[in-house]
Parts: C-alpha cells; sequence; structure tokens
C-alpha cells in the first residue's frame, strides 16, 4: 500500500535536472574544499564592495577605487590607495591596508568615507586631504550608524549609547541602549534610527533586569567561571522596552510616552520625512494584533492609531514604512492580509481622518510575495522590489507603478537574485545565480534592457568530479500542497546498485533549502555525502518560507508535527526509488532541524534508522519569548501542544543510533535543551550518543566547521 502510492507521487512529481559535469578521472572534492573554514575551500569569484556613487557604480579595489559607467561600461579611477595613505599620514592617522570597505554615499560630492578600527574619516578625492575625522574613546565600541548628511555618528560602548562622543545614557547593570532588541525578531537588526537629515537619533532601550539570567559556563578559565545572559523563556518575564529621541544639538533625551512597556513590542521604526513624527508597529505579545502607532518627536505622545491588523495565529510585521519620495503624504505598507506579503499604498492624512478608505491601495497581489523594497524611481513614481512573481525558488527584481499598479521585471527571470538600486532609482547592480551558474554581477537599467557584465564566475569546482543536483516536486501530507525538493547523486551513480539516504532538513520559518540559485542551494557536506555513495534528499516542509502565510502557519501550535509528516512522505518517495535502499534512511539538521531530525527518529524509528541533530530545540518551554510564543503561544494557554512537541516525552522510543550535537555557549537553544533529553534518555533506558563543541554559540564556525562535518559523516558512515 504504501509503495503504491509512494510511486504514484513519483510519477506525478516533475524533475527538473541540473547537473555538473563529472568525468570519473577527476578527483573527488573533500570537506576542506567544501565547507567554509577548510584549507582549501571553494568558493566562486566575487566583486566585494561594489555600491553607488549616485548613478555610477563604484568598484573599491586592493590598491584603488574605479567608478563604471552603467551605459557604457567604462571605468574611470577616482584615486589610490597610496594618495589615500599620504592623505592618513598627514592628518596623524594610520595608514589603511586597502580600500575593500571605503563607501560613498554622498552622490554629488568628491568625498569618500573611511570606516576605520575606533576612527571614521572623510577623504576628499578631489583636494587630496582628509577633511574630517571621528576620533573614538579607547574603549572598545560597537554598532556604529554614520548618518551622512549631518556627519552625526553614534555608537555604543558596553550597555550605553554615545553620539559624536558624548555619552547619551548612565544605564545601571541590566539596561542595554542603542541595541537591537527583541532578540532580533520582526526584522529588528540595529538599535539606532536616524532622522532623515539626520538631526534626531531614535534608539531602543532594553530593561533586561526582570528577566531570569541563564549561565552558560566558560571552561578556559583555571576555574571555569559563568557567562550569564538574560534569556526570557516562553511564558515567562520578559524585557521591557522603551524608545527614545535623541537631540544632538540640544543633547535632550525625550522617551516615547506608550505607557507601561511589558508584554508589548515596539517594532520597524521609522521617521516621517520633515522629522515631525515617528512612527512604531506595535504588537501584542501574544502577536496576534499589530497596530501602526505615530508619535510627536518633540514631545513623545501617541498623536494616532494609524492602522491596526489582526490574525487568528499571529501577525508578523517585519518591515517599516516608507515614504514616497516625491509626496511625502504618502507611503509604503508591507502586509499579509490577502495571504502573502505585499505592498499596500497608504495615504497619512487620510488615515488620521479615520476615513473610509484607510485600508489603502493594493500595489501589487498575487500568489507570491514581496521580498525586499530596494528603493524608488522618483522621476517615473516607480518602486522597485524583489519578489518570488516567477517561483517560489526564485528571487527576482521588479518595478511597480504608483500611478496605475502594473508591475515589470527587470532581470533576466532566473535564479536567485540580491540588488542594489541607485540614487536615482535608474540603475541596480544585479548579482545573481542559476543552477548552472554560481555568479553573475550586472549593471542594469530599470528602463529598458541596458545591462553591462561585471563578473561571470567559474564554476569553482570545475576540476572535480561533482554529483548531479535534480529537484521536483511532490505532495505534502495534506494530499493538496505541492513541496519543492532537490536530490544529489554521486558522480559515479549507477542506477542498478541500492543506496542508502540521508535527509538534510530544516523545516522551520524563515528558511528554504530548496531554489533555483546554484546548485539549487545544496550544501557542500550534502555534495560531499553524496559523493560518499549517498543519495542526499532536502525538501521545504509546510512552515517554511517564501510560500505565503497560509502554508507557514499550518504549524500554528505544534511544531515539528505537520512539518514531520511532510518529511515521511518525502522518505516514502526516497523509498520508491529503485536505487534507493529504503531500509537504510538517515536524517540530519541543525537548530529547527535538530529539534526535526531528533523528532524523526523518536516518531518513526521504521524510516529514519540514524540522526545527528545540532543545536536541536527539545522543548519548546525552553526555547525564547517572541519566536516560541509566536508559533507556538505559552505554555499556560497551549500546554497540550507544548506536550505533544516535548521530544523528553518520547526518549523512550529511540530505536535507532541518534547522535546529538551542542554548543556549551549557546545562547540561542540553550544547552539545557540537549543535557534535559540525556536525563529523559537516561530515565528511559535508551542510549542517544552526545558531542559538545566548547568556545562555540549556536554554530560552530571557523576551522572546528570542518571537524564538525568529519564528525557528522563518521557516524552515518558508521551507522548507515
Amino acid at each position: 500500500m504504501k509503495r503504491s502510492l509512494c510511486m504514484v507521487a513519483m510519477a506525478a512529481c516533475t524533475l527538473f535536472h541540473s547537473t555538473i559535469m563529472a568525468q570519473e578521472q577527476r578527483p573527488l572534492p573533500t570537506l576542506e574544499d567544501l565547507i567554509p573554514g577548510g584549507e582549501t575551500y571553494r568558493f566562486a569569484e566575487n566583486i566585494y564592495g561594489l555600491q553607488w556613487w549616485g548613478d555610477l557604480c563604484i568598484r573599491p579595489k586592493e590598491e584603488c577605487v574605479v567608478a563604471i559607467d552603467p551605459l557604457s561600461g567604462k571605468e574611470n579611477q577616482l584615486f589610490t590607495l597610496e594618495q589615500v595613505n599620504k592623505a592618513l599620514k598627514e592628518a596623524g592617522l594610520k595608514p589603511m591596508q586597502h580600500l575593500n570597505n571605503i563607501r560613498t554615499p554622498w552622490a554629488k560630492q568628491f568625498i569618500a568615507l573611511l570606516p576605520r578600527a575606533q576612527k571614521y574619516a572623510i577623504y576628499n578625492w578631489s583636494t587630496g586631504q582628509v577633511e574630517m575625522r571621528d576620533d573614538l574613546p579607547k574603549e572598545p565600541a560597537a554598532n556604529f550608524d554614520y548618518e551622512t548628511d549631518s556627519r552625526n555618528l553614534a555608537y555604543t560602548i558596553g550597555n550605553n549609547l554615545y553620539v559624536n562622543g558624548r555619552r547619551v545614557t548612565d544605564e545601571p547593570n541590566g539596561v542595554v541602549c542603542g541595541q537591537s532588541v527583541h532578540r532580533n525578531e520582526f526584522g529588528i537588526s540595529k538599535g539606532t534610527f536616524w532622522s532623515p537629515k539626520g538631526t534626531l537619533l531614535a534608539f531602543y532601550r532594553m530593561d533586561e533586569s526582570m528577566v531570569t539570567e541563564y549561565p552558560l559556563v566558560d571552561i578556559t578559565a583555571r576555574i571555569g567561571e559563568v557567562n550569564a545572559i538574560r534569556y526570557p523563556m516562553a511564558g515567562m518575564t520578559s524585557h521591557k522596552v522603551q524608545v527614545g529621541i535623541y537631540n544632538p544639538a540640544t543633547q535632550q533625551t525625550l522617551y516615547l510616552q506608550t505607557g507601561d512597556p511589558t508584554d508589548r513590542y515596539f517594532t520597524n521604526i521609522s521617521w516621517s520625512p520633515d522629522e515631525q513624527s515617528l512612527f512604531l508597529i506595535e504588537l501584542n505579545r501574544d502577536q496576534n494584533h499589530a497596530k501602526l502607532c505615530q508619535y510627536d518627536a518633540t514631545t513623545g505622545t501617541l498623536q494616532h492609531v494609524l492602522y491596526e491588523e489582526s490574525h487568528p495565529k499571529y501577525v508578523e510585521p517585519s518591515n517599516p514604512i516608507c515614504f514616497l519620495p516625491w509626496d511625502s503624504n504618502l507611503f509604503i505598507y508591507q502586509s499579509q492580509r490577502d495571504g502573502f506579503n505585499h505592498l499596500w499604498l497608504m495615504d497619512l492624512k487620510k488615515l488620521q481622518a479615520n476615513t473610509t478608505e484607510v485600508a489603502g491601495k493594493q500595489l501589487t497581489s498575487g500568489d507570491w510575495l514581496v521580498q525586499e523594497v530596494l528603493g524608488f524611481n522618483a522621476k517615473k513614481k516607480e518602486i522597485v522590489f524583489t519578489a518570488t512573481k516567477e517561483s517560489p525558488l526564485q528571487s527576482n527584481i521588479y518595478k511597480v507603478s504608483v500611478a496605475n499598479g502594473k508591475v515589470t521585471r527587470i532581470d533576466n527571470g532566473e535564479g536567485v537574485h540580491h540588488a542594489q538600486l541607485s540614487t536615482s532609482g535608474t540603475y541596480v547592480i544585479d548579482s545573481y545565480s542559476t543552477p548552472d551558474q554560481p555568479r553573475n554581477i550586472e549593471l542594469l537599467a530599470t528602463t529598458g534592457n541596458k545591462k553591462q557584465q561585471l563578473l561571470k564566475a567559474a564554476n569553482p569546482y570545475a576540476d572535480f568530479a561533482m554529483p548531479t543536483v535534480e529537484t521536483g516536486t511532490i505532495k505534502a501530507a495534506d494530499g493538496t500542497t505541492d513541496l519543492y525538493y532537490h536530490l544529489i547523486k554521486p558522480a559515479n551513480f549507477d542506477p542498478s546498485k541500492k543506496y542508502p539516504a540521508i535527509v538534510y532538513v530544516y523545516g522551520g520559518p524563515h528558511a528554504q533549502l530548496v531554489n533555483n540559485g546554484w546548485l539549487h542551494g545544496a550544501r557542500g557536506w550534502n555534495l560531499y555525502m553524496a559523493n560518499l555513495g549517498y543519495i542526499v534528499f532536502s525538501l521545504d516542509n509546510r512552515g517554511s518560507d517564501n510560500r505565503g502565510r497560509e502554508f507557514e502557519n499550518a504549524t500554528f501550535r505544534h511544531l515539528g508535527i505537520e512539518e514531520g509528516k511532510d518529511q515521511v512522505k518525502g522518505a516514502e518517495f526516497l523509498q520508491s526509488l529503485p536505487y534507493v535502499d529504503g531500509n537504510r534512511i538517515g536524517v540530519h539538521g541543525w537548530s529547527f532541524g535538530g529539534h526535526m531530525t531528533t523528532a524523526l527518529v523518536l516518531r518513526y524509528p521504521e524510516i529514519f534508522k540514524v540522526g545527528v541533530a545540532g543545536g536541536p530545540v527539545i522543548d519548546w518551554s525552553y526555547y525564547e519569548v517572541m519566536y516560541g510564543e509566536r508559533y507556538m503561544d505559552t505554555p499556560q494557554s497551549n500546554p497540550e501542544g507544548y506536550k505533544q512537541t516535548n521530544l523528553k516525552n518520547l526518549a523512550g522510543q529511540l530505536k535507532g543510533h541518534l547522535l546529538i550535537i551542542h554548543d556549551d555557549h549557546d545562547d540561542t537553544c540553550v544547552p539545557q535543551h540537549t543535557l534535559s533529553f540525556m536525563k529523559a534518555c537516561i530515565d528511559a533506558r535508551t542510549y542517544p550518543d552526545l558531542f559538545i563543541y566548547p568556545g562555540h554559540k549556536h554554530n560552530v564556525m571557523g576551522r572546528d566547521r570542518v571537524h564538525l562535518h568529519e564528525k557528522i559523516t563518521r557516524y552515518f558512515q558508521d551507522y548507515l
């Protein structure tokens, strides 16, 4: 019965083949070639530091900086390292080793920003002089935020905020200013926000003093030392966040009058063009009700609740509003209200007046989602953005007319694209890859078909015998939803043989393993294992990224359950293949993938015989507030869901081989997950294996990363 169903699924799926030329006489790549940190790590050629200076593309090189005309492709040298170092010496500053990190944010001025350790200098290449410098305190500083119009510089030292060398805050232990808050959820990646002209600075203040400390132990000390982190677990007391506004001219600070900031999230901060108002999207702790709020930047008072959005499961605002440069009354709001993230044009005056048109005008629509707004072409009144319109596996570049809503693709319609828009919105730097091409970099005109190619990277594995990567779809466990997979076969694949299979899994929100980029997104270790004689398989189950709200929130309140059912469909598909040994299927994943690996080995021991789980979530009640409560609610409100997904309760079901790997300084999935699971297995008289990486956080980086993948490889070779 099972096999016949799988054969039907196999017949229904469509295979798309992407094959790297493999010849028997070529050597096989090693982990040193395929893993970052390896001594001979191979990666595709790139051009680093590409950026815009107005509508000229700037290419920093080791010894000089050139400007590239996007129409003709002609290069013009602007200045050299020798000239910069001469000016630095005259200014009493140390020389630079290269020019890769320079910035040219001033479109019509012949000046460049030289970010340097503990100093910022502005170099004028028309005069050959350093015309401005910021000498920072000797204490280690971080979170630099340089405002190019006002030339104001914000940064942090320890837990306090500084602006232009002046200490803005003086906080007690447990309070952090000017840094990212809410554990980097909701699109938050920084803690300072300059107004459009750089005259005011909004910043986060986070009081963590009420949050329980979690002990991490530093074993490098003679006697191990405790490194305590503030870690709010699901259902527990969270930190309190405020938003401050600092005026460098008056050196005065005010805080928004948000009332008691307990159990609320203040996200997506943005300014009005006239710097009189500050906007943020306030989210309740249940994360099912968002409010777009407008505050008076001079008094901190709430002026308007402009728009509200709710959903029975959750809403997830991740993008600040963005005003149109040609109309300071209109702004773009990104919303999933129709099931996919799209652009909505909002009228500030109508929202303030609470008219019947507050819902706004939808600019993009369809069963695809906007990924990023790149900027505007003010002259043509267009918005330039990236989206999945061609395929959920791709990211392409588009423009939409604000006047008529017409959406036009700018790029070639292939692969996965990352872009930077020029100042006028007339050109983009387009860096992309396709399954067969590791990297292309081009200058594209947003108004036509003109382009200049800057780089077509060679295949970094051309001298190796490489496996083949195939993609296709199967049906999810719901019987209707298409799921994308990629399948990797050895370079010397023999269809008459029976191969063991390894499923590489992540499966959680905001991640996608299968795409139409280089090698369809296949990882170096996956390629390595295929050449060792395994079929390596990855499937993006329901709950993963780039498929819309319903696809993602199908896992709400029971993380790992529906995802696991979909992965079983993938395993059944593998078992239906004549060249796969259906009795030898293993699984590996990290973080959410570590949870999935452990869950699959425990729930489906008849299918998954060997697993290697890295940094796994074992018990969602041990995970942090923002992420955990969004997808699971609290342990108090969803006790059955937390019980069902707590893998300690399944410890007695371990029948195969399971290796748990954890980092001792993991501040994302704290070590308590793994240690408590080990105790549960001891109590249940089951016998997993354990390996610890000292000194690492939520993954193993650097040279040790090769060791990690060798460890994982050996486990599968020993037991699969």
